[in-house]
């Protein structure tokens, strides 16, 4: 097996290894992208919101008080909930009357939504 450290006498990878972390680090995302997509995956990291996107995912669209009765939660829990998502640039969102009709902001959220709330049987 090969060996996949190998440091030199001053404690330092080889040129192979410095070579390889350099092509992987130009490949990264930029700071302002990984922030992005760490503000993603927090607004993500609740199982309220996972429902809220959940249930946006099987729908077209849903008033704030069909969210509320779906999770059966107050207006201002809800609201937290939806703005944290917003927040993230995951839904959008439009006013009708004293209510708010949500839907989710890009389809290709749909694409790993089943596969991220498998149901496990």
């Amino acid at each position: 097996m090969k060996k996949t450290c190998e440091i030199n006498d001053d404690g330092k990878p080889n040129c192979a290894q410095i070579e390889n972390l350099e092509k992987i680090l130009s490949e990264m995302p930029s700071e302002e992208e990984m922030q992005k997509n760490a503000d993603i995956i927090k607004a993500l990291a609740d199982p309220t919101r996972l429902k809220i996107v959940y249930l946006l995912s099987k729908s077209n669209e849903l008033c704030v008080c069909e969210i509320m009765a779906a999770l059966d939660k107050p207006q201002p829990t809800v609201s937290h909930h939806l703005n944290l998502l917003k927040n993230a640039g995951l839904l959008k969102w439009r006013k009708e009357g004293v209510w708010t009709h949500y839907r989710l902001s890009k389809m290709k959220i749909l694409d790993s939504i089943d596969e991220l709330l498998i149901t496990r049987q």
